[in-house]
């Protein structure tokens, strides 16, 4: 069984936990949420209660911080359909509800705790990626289950937010679903949050939104607040919380860090199940990473395995759902993880290099990005880059200040060539090619099939490392854009028979950005033209200029 947890878990933990009476008041006051338990009484299972118990640990008796919470981050990865959300349901009805035991009361004359108390004034945001979402899946349950449970008159429920009242009937405190707005958490008095399915909160605005709840939570040190993940693996080099949740757990697995006040459980298919080819292989697979809660009744797991034989479906996200393993989607363009794990660099591109530019971009509603690539090394590196934020409708990137960094990147390097996709630009490429002459050359994307060897000749540089990554401040932001960047396949093929495909955005999603993956497509391009025909560094010219 593939596992990796953080810390491990001790059954004979010295610290004390007041999980226990969390779990049997969850049980005793809850009932499951949707589907077919719904209503019936909460039933934690054996490997749910031990994350309670984890969860819900205090530093003992003696310890500079007794009493306190052991863990502010707690992080669930586990596959799908094993219970996830209704259990991130009943922790969230548990921090919310007036009588629940979830917060130290002090020790007892034996040293042992007391009983816990409720949180005083609750406020639990609960975030996910989308609106919809955020209404539909973990809110949805806690609503049904308050609004089935005998303590419902306790709280005043909405579609939006659940108020907790007070003996006066006034709103005591309150559970709201949002999505990915980062202002309007600012001001929040946060004492628990639930993250729900992270491994899709991947955008700009998820992330601000993600980190502005973070900042939050030392507001209220007398709450102990803290914040609950659930989710199951993602697209590796995605960029997602998810993602830099799971390089924190194995950064600390591995000794290379320390973080005591994080707890992480994730569990999959292990690679004795690498071979999925039989049905009887793919259910145990889905066995192990399923763990002890079993199927929910019989001939599940056999029918979640023929599915991988359905034609048309895509495999490794069924293996990312099925199996929790992190796989690249099959329309990925690029590798992902070999991008991050061994092509990155701590260096820059140096002053006076010897260099080639890709310039791409939608001057409305998207993104400019301009690359440049070390011709000798292979190093590369987002010079710069324009995104619409997602909150604004009408936008236009500043035109001024393209054109500013590309006459810096003039100044700086020796640029041989600037291969430029003029559409959205055009009056601004031409003034460019007059300005730098010999220097600054259209390349249309859209003749798809110079585009497509063009972005194979990157995939292929990617998976054999002749290209590497610098650590520019832009490095996560390219990084995001190539695991954007999905595969079009032409009806066109190549002298061998091979198909050829053009960048996408991946899986559909148009409110994802490639274009700075699209500018690093042309500046490889360059950078190969440029070895192709000898190119060498012309002579230093210093033009004189008058000092003011």
């Amino acid at each position: 069984m593939a596992v990796l947890c953080v810390p491990p878990f001790d059954t004979a933990s010295a610290n004390p936990t007041l999980g226990p009476q969390v779990a049997a008041f969850i049980e005793e006051r809850f009932t499951f949420g949707p589907g077919s338990l719904a209503g019936q009484p909460a039933r934690i299972d054996d490997e749910k209660r031990a994350f309670v118990y984890s969860m819900y640990e205090v530093h003992p008796l003696g310890h500079p911080l007794a009493g306190n919470r052991v863990y502010n981050r707690v992080a669930l990865e586990m596959r799908k359909g094993v219970g996830k959300t209704s259990f991130a349901a009943w922790i969230v009805c548990a921090e919310l509800h007036p009588d629940s035991p979830v917060r130290f009361n002090g020790f007892d004359a034996n040293g042992q705790l007391r009983q816990g108390r409720p949180v005083n004034s609750p406020y639990i945001p609960m975030l996910a990626d989308t609106k919809d979402q955020a209404d539909e899946l973990c809110y949805a349950f806690v609503k049904f289950i308050l609004e089935s449970c005998e303590d419902a008159d306790l709280f005043d429920i909405g579609n939006e937010r659940i108020l907790r009242l007070g003996a006066n009937g006034t709103a005591d405190g309150r559970a709201v679903s949002v999505s990915g707005a980062p202002g309007s958490r600012d001001g929040a008095l946060t004492t628990f949050q639930h993250i729900d399915e992270a491994h899709r909160l991947f955008l700009p605005r998820m992330r601000e939104a993600h980190e502005t709840m973070l900042q939050n939570l030392p507001k209220r040190p007398q709450e102990d607040p803290w914040t609950l993940y659930t989710s199951t693996a993602g697209k590796p080099g995605q960029g997602s919380i998810e993602e830099d949740l799971r390089l924190d757990a194995e950064d600390i697995a591995a000794g290379k860090k320390s973080d005591p006040t994080f707890f992480y459980f994730s569990r999959w298919a292990g690679e004795e199940h690498r071979d999925l080819t039989t049905v009887e292989a793919r259910v145990a697979a889905v066995a192990e990473a399923t763990g002890p809660v079993g199927e929910w009744a019989p001939g599940q797991f056999e029918r979640i395995a023929r599915d991988w034989d359905r034609k048309g479906v895509d495999r490794a996200y069924w293996e990312r759902v099925w199996l929790n393993r992190w796989r690249q989607g099959e329309s990925q363009a690029f590798n992902m993880p070999h991008v991050r794990d061994t092509l990155c660099r701590p260096a820059r591109i140096k002053d006076g290099a010897f260099v080639a530019l890709g310039f791409d971009g939608a001057r409305f509603r998207d993104s400019t990005a301009l690359v440049a690539v070390d011709i000798e090394s292979g190093l590369s590196e987002l010079l710069g880059m324009w995104e619409r934020p997602d909150d604004v409708e009408e936008w236009t990137v500043p035109e001024s200040e393209v054109t500013e960094l590309l006459a810096d990147t003039m100044r700086r390097f020796k640029v041989w060539r600037a291969y430029c996709d003029p559409p959205h630009w055009t009056e601004t490429v031409a003034g460019w090619s007059q300005r730098w002459p010999d220097q600054i050359i259209e390349w249309h994307t859209n003749r798809h099939r110079m585009m497509a060897f063009a972005v194979r000749a990157l995939a292929e540089a990617v998976d054999s490392s002749a290209i590497t990554f610098g650590d520019g401040p832009y490095r996560p932001d390219l990084f995001r854009h190539m695991g954007n960047t999905g595969r079009n396949e032409l009806r066109v093929r190549d002298d061998h028979g091979e198909a050829l495909w053009v960048p996408q955005k991946a899986d559909g999603r148009q409110i994802d950005k490639i274009d700075a993956a699209v500018a690093l497509t042309l500046a490889w391009t360059a950078c190969l033209d440029a070895r192709r025909s000898g190119a060498k560094p012309g002579p230093t010219v210093y033009v004189p200029f008058k000092i003011r």
